[in-house]
């Protein structure tokens, strides 16, 4: 291993993994890069302050290169030839500060402490430019993983380009850019970053790069820009929209007003409490469409989907996951590493259904059993996919009901690039948005819009207890006529019945 010597310049790119442009909903055809002063380094185990009056510090682990034998003017074949050793990074960034420097970052990830390096360094000799791994751990879990060989611009291309006007020094340092997975940390949290080279002999590593969260007491003065937040920055900093209203409900998110006020009104999250998943747990997804069809929502079920298990239910808040046609290219650049399929298990929360927009593309499996288990650990209520499922007999197994258009053998890249989570899709032909309640039975499955459940499941559960009596009217000889819809007559029959029955 080597050490670290402090660096003439750190050199930052903006956006290089498919995963991190695809949460962002942009690829750039270029990379392109900030500057980093040398002061905002700092070594493993050191605390980073949250400055006072500011709420959206977020994490980025790296990748760092470090330069060797200088470079100038070098091709892109070449550009791996002159870094000399890998280390961990940890890109740290105040978005409250963006707006200050119009996109220079100099205040926003230039602070004391914003950069972490380390722990030690890894000679690069023998190992390829595609051969690195970055991992990063918020509390000791992991939130990070992806690979070298799906960046949208290699090593050796970033130092080419770079090269081309400016000498790249020995000890200069390039972050090579952040995977999906970035989020905001609070004072309190624990960062944990580490690169590796798990295929190389002896798996060399970095060891976990370690930085403590605290909180800073020093005010901003009113001398310079102070920091600000908006309800964009405050989605962009927790990753998506979805993530924010999770964080607002774990009480991780909140208003802050010295940074600016309260979080969006959109990421106030509905709350699918106990007693209303009970609620909706008791009546069938038939009586449930009838009761929205009343409402003018026609096209809320999730066509041809059914139970890997007969008699599964499923109910909980959709989580978002959405495919694209196969395309080689979209492929190569999206559908490696920590792609959006992995993200979307490896993310989902206790209680949420996965529910994934295939295109009603039933000729490969859009969830195996890898997957399947992921979810089940992470304590999802279920999955719901309008393609197929692969290793269906495995999967039926499990505890977590999955519904789908059936089995089928192949792997995803058959007919599916994996493309971005927590956005609007169309699965079944049914719109769904995250925070959508979902809800399945032998019949299929429905979806709820968030503002409707408490009148919807209300509705439906005196509809069920209407039909259950009018059952048992028809089970004691009685004719459906008159009765079927009930008239006049039967109602009364019925109403004095419940009357009396509440009475009891």
């Amino acid at each position: 291993m080597t050490a670290i010597t402090t660096p003439g310049k750190i050199i930052a790119v903006h956006l290089n993994y498919p995963s991190r442009a695809a949460q962002r909903g942009r690829t750039p055809a270029q990379p392109s890069y900030f500057l980093k002063p040398a002061s905002s380094l700092a070594p493993s185990g050191a605390a980073l302050e949250r400055p006072a009056g500011t709420e959206l510090l977020a994490f980025e682990g790296e990748i760092a290169i470090i330069i060797g034998e200088p470079a100038r003017r070098v091709s892109p074949t070449d550009g791996w030839s002159h870094v000399a050793a890998v280390t961990a990074a940890n890109d740290f960034g105040l978005y409250d500060l963006r707006a200050a420097d119009k996109g220079s970052n100099v205040r926003s990830k230039g602070g004391d402490g914003f950069t972490p390096l380390g722990p030690v360094a890894i000679p690069v000799d023998g190992i390829g430019e595609r051969d690195w791994r970055v991992r990063t751990w918020v509390n000791g879990e992991l939130v990070q993983s992806d690979t070298s060989d799906t960046l949208l611009f290699s090593f050796g291309r970033l130092v080419a380009d770079l090269s081309q006007l400016m000498t790249l020094e020995t000890g200069d340092v390039i972050l090579t850019g952040t995977p999906a997975g970035s989020s905001v940390v609070l004072p309190g949290d624990v960062v944990e970053v580490e690169v590796d080279a798990p295929r190389a002999p002896g798996a060399p590593t970095t060891g976990r790069l370690a930085t403590t969260v605290t909180q800073g007491e020093a005010p901003f003065g009113d001398f310079g820009t102070g920091p600000a937040v908006d309800d964009l920055q405050r989605v962009e900093a927790w990753g998506s929209e979805a993530e924010l209203a999770a964080a607002v409900a774990a009480g991780r998110a909140g208003a802050s007003d010295a940074a600016g006020g309260a979080p969006a009104a959109s990421a106030q999250p509905f709350e699918l409490t106990d007693e209303l998943r009970t609620a909706i747990d008791g009546v069938a997804v038939a009586t449930l469409s009838v009761v929205l069809r009343k409402r003018g929502y026609h096209d809320v079920f999730i066509e041809g989907v059914h139970a890997n298990r007969p008699g599964r239910r499923i109910v909980g808040l959709a989580k978002t996951l959405r495919f694209v046609p196969f395309r080689p290219d979209l492929f190569a650049t999206h559908g490696g590493g920590f792609n959006a399929q992995k993200l979307a298990f490896d993310t989902v929360a206790p209680g949420e259904v996965l529910v994934i927009e295939a295109r009603g593309e039933r000729g490969t499996g859009t969830v195996g059993d890898v997957l399947a288990l992921r979810a089940q650990v992470r304590g999802a209520a279920g999955i719901v996919t309008d393609g197929g499922v692969r290793d269906f007999d495995a999967v039926a197994g499990f505890e977590i009901p999955v519904f789908s258009q059936g089995p089928h053998p192949s792997v995803l890249g058959r007919r599916h690039v994996p493309w971005e989570v927590d956005v609007t899709i169309a699965c079944g032909g049914a719109a769904v948005q995250p925070g959508d309640v979902i809800v399945g039975d032998g019949d299929g499955v429905v979806v709820i819009p968030p503002h409707l459940v408490e009148e919807v499941v209300a509705e439906a559960v005196a509809q069920e207890a209407e039909e259950a009596w009018v059952a048992e009217q028809v089970a004691g000889g009685a004719s459906v006529d008159g009765l079927f819809p009930m008239n006049a007559a039967w109602r009364k029959r019925y109403e004095a019945d419940r009357d009396e029955g509440g009475e009891r």
